[in-house]
């Protein structure tokens, strides 16, 4: 079977799909045989490489986003013109099926895919679709979901609920203890221990919401900080200007990569945004988080965000309240094993340890019927 992958966006988006290449890898699909479709200028062209997977790249942007206007119209009218580009590479390529996990590249790949009569499947790993998927659902034979409550939101037909695939290598660190994840960051047990992420451009508001508070956090707590590419530069003076002996308890580190699962499994809390990752990621490892929804991204992180804090999974916060907000909570949390143990319970109870295989399983199922 020969696979068609369309994800892009974020990496919430992203690593679903490297997940369920991954599964389908295990399954017997070989690698040369997957073909991963997006744009140079975005985490993919970094990640589908990476992973080995042959990249092929379109023109376009965002439609749907707080630039300005005319910005728009010209991603727009690329993405209209990247139709004819996404058609030559699957003439050439010839999937059997394809698997799209939204952004705007989806648009002319999933088009291009329906005329030439190529099945297709979309993962939608929020709990509620956004644009581009609400407007693809009717191309494509099957919508797999993280969770039930995504059933109000897409057809009955044509819906499945996997789960959220966590990648392999993630989901691995598991099997670390406590002790040696915290070792991986040259951190030690018997401190609380914060872990705070806002996706590889990073979340702005957080970072200086916690540079705002660290010195008086870092007095109990000890934190592993990812900042993000984009408030890097100040996230790094401000952690040289720390005293010493307060700078012992903190890691600050523009991205992750091979050590993003030991960050997962050394942490007792996260502060994150409420991206569709949370919804997987954290449950996979049992970890209480405080999540900010970001404003302008529709309304879908803030449905994720209600998902997860209704079942006692997350609390909430936003970037206006935050910068009052964090300190008290992040020390009433940590502070309170009770609460932290019911909050850790939780997320377990939301995980889906077979997701990956469940999806793979559907997507081979939909290649099958395609090429029989």
């Amino acid at each position: 079977m020969k696979l068609l992958i369309c994800a892009g966006g974020t990496g919430g988006h992203i690593y679903p799909a490297l997940a369920a290449a991954s599964a389908l890898q295990n399954l017997g699909v070989r690698r040369q045989d997957i073909l991963w479709i997006g744009t140079r200028n975005n985490i993919e062209a970094e990640l589908a490489p990476r992973a080995g997977f042959r990249l092929e790249t379109l023109r376009g942007g965002a439609v749907v986003s707080s630039a300005p206007l005319h910005r728009r119209i010209v991603n727009g009218m690329q993405l209209i013109g990247s139709i004819g580009a996404a058609a030559r590479h699957i003439r050439q390529f010839r999937p059997d099926v394809m698997l799209m996990t939204g952004g705007y590249t989806a648009v002319p790949v999933t088009l291009a895919a329906w005329l030439r009569r190529v099945p297709g499947i979309i993962y939608l790993p929020d709990v509620e679709p956004g644009a581009t998927i609400r407007l693809l659902q009717r191309f494509v034979q099957t919508i797999a979901c993280t969770a039930e409550e995504s059933r109000q939101f897409l057809p009955a037909d044509k819906l499945v609920v996997t789960g959220y695939p966590v990648r392999p290598e993630l989901r691995a660190a598991n099997r670390l203890t406590k002790a040696e994840a915290l070792a991986h960051f040259d951190l030690a047990p018997g401190r609380p221990t914060l872990f705070v992420f806002g996706g590889s451009r990073g979340a702005q508001n957080i970072n200086r919401a916690l540079m705002g508070v660290l010195p008086e956090l870092l007095r109990t707590v000890q934190v592993i900080h990812i900042s993000g590419t984009f408030t890097w530069p100040e996230v790094e003076a401000n952690a040289a200007a720390l005293e010493e002996k307060l700078r012992a308890w903190y890691r600050p580190y523009p991205y992750l990569h091979t050590r993003m699962g030991a960050a997962f499994r050394a942490a007792d809390l996260a502060l994150a945004r409420a991206g569709a990752s949370m919804l997987g990621e954290c449950p996979a490892f049992g970890l209480p988080a405080i999540l900010v929804p970001l404003t302008f991204a529709w309304r879908y992180q803030k449905v994720n965000a209600d998902y997860l804090t209704a079942r006692g999974a997350a609390v909430q916060s936003s970037d206006e309240r935050l910068p009052a907000e964090l300190l008290p909570t992040v020390q009433a949390l940590l502070h309170d094993a009770n609460r932290l143990a019911a909050m850790r319970a939780a997320a377990k109870a939301l995980d889906t340890p077979d997701a990956a295989r469940r999806l793979a399983e559907v997507i081979l199922a939909l290649g099958k019927r395609a090429t029989a």
